[in-house]
């Protein structure tokens, strides 16, 4: 069989990149399983586009199209190669809605092309909200109480009729564009406007803002097999687009009761839909009422969320669903990490992934650097650890921004009324404003909470760790340091630069000592490396992503 695999698209913000792994995963897996594969993709920067990296096991695309994902493009390349067969579900948004234009065109049905895995019917109830809302009203899932306008004569008689605030979505766009909330008419008319100059259909809806939000990751074969393989829980609460906020995984702050309910209709949801392959569905779920929920949308489509799920649970996402919708069933596809079980279970994790995106606002004039419903991230970093405080101090060092963790700001809050301001309004630099307002202790718990309506469990795990800095500061007069209190740091994230300021000392004279304590990191790659780091020690944590004093 031929297939068209249209790829990640052009490079920019809401394509591009963050689809390159599901797109060169795809590849392999139809090409292992005997197929032609033919591939659309401007872009050259990406792993999939490159020939060489695929070269050792021939697994590579047949041909490369550098060509722009539209209509006009794909239809030349189906004219040309004549394929069998259109794999949609792994170039993000771009893809899909080039996809449901061929339908719509009757392009697919004059060349006789078999769109993979879900159906050109399902994608279209997924990004129709309109359709989407009644879909999931058939299985009695909540969704938010919305309308969907398709004028702006429409869009104020449905603002009039659910009330302000309220929160504008545009149908069929990327990465939130065109999205936003609303506290008044004014500012409504003017987004509207906006909105409709890209997107045939808005939804306006309830303002739910504060709740939390919530995704699974969710696989179903054609036998109607189907598993969640990880949950993830926005660090910020619903307002801010899950590309800008910092992302945990698995959930930290949900009971069991929640988490079973959310994955249950998950399931539900995704098998009347008829999703076939891989999708998310991201969720609104009320921090007051553990059993009030809305469903805010499904991608029936690998999205920036799964590169992350896969990541962070070694379960290849992408080859799976490639897989899938070549007609296997999950029973029959053999499990990627055990080899000898299926890739039907869903894995447990003990340990936490977190995710920060990385901005770079600095580099364009007069662009706000308020974060919300439309992306604005170009990357992201992940991190692996025990603890909440470890990754996310792992994770800021990754973002090379110049920071060694949380009190390492980039940016200096200079009155107490401005470190309030980064705190009330999302921006890159909200996490290091509150990350000061405890160290500083300018500002309570409670007055953090009522501010952002983040989860106080995180913003415990972040006072955990500027207690642990007023420890260290302590010690100025008093090295060395003890164990106990070096090796509390280092399970909390800090890093030797950072514990060397804290105390005036020079980041040598901490890996020094932690050397001679034997507080080390241990992999069994640093094992086999060296025998200075001994094989079991009682000091065991996840390996530190950084710099070389890190070790």
């Amino acid at each position: 069989m031929k297939i068209l695999l249209l790829g990640s698209g052009a490079l920019k913000i809401g394509e591009a990149g963050e689809f390159d792994y599901s797109g060169s995963q795809a590849i392999k897996a139809f090409k292992a399983n005997g197929h032609e594969v033919i591939l659309l993709n401007p872009n050259i920067a990406t792993v999939q586009t490159d020939p060489k990296l695929f070269r050792k096991d021939d697994l590579g695309p047949d041909k490369v199209y550098f060509l722009p994902v539209t209509v006009t493009s794909v239809e030349k390349v189906i004219q040309k190669e004549k394929p069998n067969a259109l794999a949609l579900s792994f170039g993000g948004q771009t893809a899909l809605n080039c996809g449901l234009e061929l339908e719509r065109q009757g392009i697919l049905k004059k060349y006789n092309i078999q769109v993979m895995g879900t159906p050109v019917s399902v994608i279209q109830a997924t990004e129709d909200r309109e359709i989407f809302k009644k879909k999931l009203a058939e299985i009695r899932v909540l969704t938010p109480r919305s309308i969907a306008s398709k004028n702006i004569s429409a869009a104020k008689k449905a603002a009039e009729k659910i009330g302000f605030p309220l929160i504008i979505r545009a149908g069929f766009a990327l990465g939130g564009k065109g999205s936003g909330f609303c506290d008044d008419m004014k500012i409504f008319e003017e987004m509207v406007r906006e909105a409709f100059a890209f997107s045939p259909q808005i939804l306006v809806e309830e303002d739910l803002r504060g709740w939390k939000e919530i995704e699974y990751e969710v696989v179903r074969d054609g036998a109607d097999n189907a598993i969640t393989v990880v949950n993830m829980e926005n660090f910020d609460p619903l307002g801010i687009h899950t590309g800008e906020s910092i992302v945990v995984s698995p959930s930290m702050t949900l009971a069991n009761t929640e988490y079973q309910m959310l994955r249950s209709i998950s399931l539900k949801t995704i098998r009347h839909l008829g999703i076939i392959g891989e999708c998310n569905i991201q969720f609104a779920l009320n921090p007051l009422d553990d059993r009030d929920y809305r469903v805010i949308e499904v991608n029936a489509r690998l999205s920036r969320s799964s590169a992350l799920a896969s990541k962070a649970s070694g379960y290849p996402l992408a080859a799976v669903a490639a897989e899938i919708i070549l007609g296997k069933t999950m029973p029959e596809i053999p499990n990627a990490i055990t080899k000898v079980t299926t890739s039907f279970f869903e894995p447990a994790l003990d340990y936490l992934a977190l995710k920060i995106p990385r901005w770079d606002l600095k580099k364009f004039r007069k662009v706000s650097h308020t974060i919300s419903t439309e992306m604005k991230s170009v990357g992201e970093v992940m991190a692996l650890g025990r603890n909440f405080p470890e990754c996310l101090q792992k994770a800021i060092r990754m973002l090379a921004i110049g920071s060694e963790g949380i009190l390492d700001s980039p940016l200096e809050f200079k009155t107490k009324a401005e470190l309030e301001k980064y705190i009330r309004v999302p921006s890159p630099s909200r996490i290091f404003a509150i990350g000061q307002a405890f160290f500083t202790k300018k500002f309570s718990l409670e007055k953090i909470w009522s501010l952002t309506k983040i989860d106080r469990w995180f913003l415990q795990q972040i006072e955990r760790i500027t207690d642990c800095a007023h420890e260290i500061s302590s010690c100025r007069r008093n090295w060395p340091i003890s164990p106990t209190l070096l090796k509390k740091a280092k399970l909390l994230g800090f890093s030797d630069i950072d514990i060397a300021c804290l105390i005036k000392r020079k980041p040598s004279d901490i890996r020094t000592l932690r050397k001679k304590l034997k507080i080390l990191p241990v992999t069994k790659q640093i094992d086999t490396l060296s025998a200075e780091f001994p094989a079991k020690t009682n000091y065991l944590y996840m390996t530190y992503a950084g710099k070389q004093d890190d070790v």
